[in-house]
């Protein structure tokens, strides 16, 4: 509050001045985003072959995607709790550090052959893909409700370069951790928690003054100034909610999923390292590098609209994924493309909807639950994926997951229904 404070105090309200600072904003989350992409890229590429290579078995390879994620779910709750009290500055830059903290963690469980050290670590290196997630609604604090799809996109594209660097580093950092007398599958962790260190000092030294504060003074300052302040309905937030939360749960849980098995699958099949980073590389540049054009999208055509086609993009992912030979690496990079995409109209859509339908007296709160919804779906996901794969089959897998995601089409027409009744109440009013 004292902070909230001294924001409400020093700020200078004109329209030029926020427009400033939203768009100073955006510079800093894009720097930050550059290196905790690296990040999250180590412990996605190499998780599952680092436990598969200190437990001698495939049953339990999910468990170190499904622990990433379990941490991110719980760093996800605390960093919306605490970014609502304190800023977007505290509760991200605690997050990244957390995680590159946890990253060293890792690499000494390679070190040592302590499986439980690096389960431990990986747990604590979610918080790391906690920040590295929630740095975008960073972007949305100070922007227009025409202005939320983009300021999203910028933020998540901004992650393409350290996410695609990542996985196509492995084998660099293998060598180069080799070289110091560490297994070659902890060398991406060392890049890790290089990049995440380096996103939260990013984001603790610059980000000032705080956007979510800024946005905070401005709505009491709004009111103050209103005779009557009009309020969304709770209906209309309740659903917004439901709808965002729902999208970007089902996306999350079906791409999870399927990516954290494909580095087994490619194993199997005489794949190596090069061969997996650049599929996983591929993959999650799909993920982040079509974000501006899916943020305009979302912003002209509407958050139903590409939350409709998230859930058709990953059915077809899914089927390729399912259908593709083993030994053919185009495929599979087709099928973990579209995988990709899918996530990226989900998430963008599912990400404005939420903060369409929150103010920023709550946001951070709610955005932070939402997550933790988010991360538990991406864990149960990836627990369930190396299960599912033991008893049947990766393609069985693959297409379930791509069946999985149609559950998003009964949601939109339940979300339509919704707008309409909406403007149907709205004109009455009107009338």
């Amino acid at each position: 509050m004292n902070e909230q404070k001294r924001v409400s105090e020093e700020i200078d309200a004109s329209p030029e001045k926020i427009n400033q600072l939203y768009r100073r904003t955006l510079i800093i989350v894009v720097l930050s985003q550059i290196f905790g992409g690296a990040g999250l890229a180590a412990g996605v590429t190499v998780g599952a072959l680092l436990a598969q290579d200190m437990l001698g078995t495939d049953a339990y390879s999910g468990v170190p995607v499904a622990l990433l994620t379990l941490g991110s779910a719980g760093a996800a709750y605390l960093i919306g709790r605490v970014s609502q009290n304190f800023g977007r500055r505290i509760g991200l830059a605690g997050g990244f550090l957390t995680g590159g903290i946890s990253a060293l963690g890792v690499v000494l469980a390679a070190v040592t052959d302590n499986v439980w050290l690096l389960f431990f670590s990986l747990l604590f290196y979610g918080a790391g893909t906690a920040s590295n997630l929630q740095a975008r609604y960073a972007g949305t604090d100070l922007a227009s409700a025409k202005q939320r799809g983009k300021a999203i996109s910028i933020a998540l594209v901004s992650t393409t370069v350290g996410a695609v660097a990542g996985p196509n580093l492995v084998g660099v950092m293998g060598d180069f951790a080799v070289s110091i007398g560490v297994p070659s599958l902890a060398g991406p962790f060392i890049l890790g928690a290089a990049a995440f260190i380096t996103a939260g000092l990013i984001l603790l030294v610059f980000m000032r003054p705080d956007p979510l504060m800024v946005s905070k003074a401005l709505e009491i300052e709004e009111r103050a100034d209103s005779v009557t302040t009009p309020t969304p309905t709770n209906v209309k937030n309740n659903r917004g909610i439901i709808i965002g939360g729902s999208v970007m749960v089902l996306t999350q849980m079906v791409m999870v999923a399927i990516m954290t098995m494909t580095p087994i699958h490619m194993g199997h099949h005489g794949h190596g390292l090069d061969a997996i980073g650049l599929v996983i590389g591929i993959h999650i540049g799909a993920m982040y590098l079509p974000s501006l054009v899916t943020g305009v999208l979302v912003d002209k055509v509407g958050r139903t609209a590409m939350a409709s086609a998230a859930g058709v993009t990953l059915l077809l992912a899914g089927i390729v994924a399912a259908t593709a030979p083993g030994d053919n690496l185009f495929v599979l990079i087709l099928a973990l493309a579209l995988l990709g995409l899918g996530w990226n109209f989900g998430l963008i859509s599912g990400t404005a909807t939420i903060v369409d339908a929150t103010t920023p007296s709550t946001r951070a709160k709610v955005q932070g639950s939402m997550d933790v919804l988010v991360a538990l779906s991406g864990a149960t996901g990836g627990m369930l994926s190396g299960m599912v794969v033991s008893h049947t089959s990766y393609s069985m897998l693959s297409i379930g997951g791509g069946l999985l995601s149609l559950l998003l089409l009964p949601l939109i027409i339940w979300a339509s229904r919704g707008n309409v009744a909406v403007k149907r109440e709205k004109n009455k009013k009107t009338a």
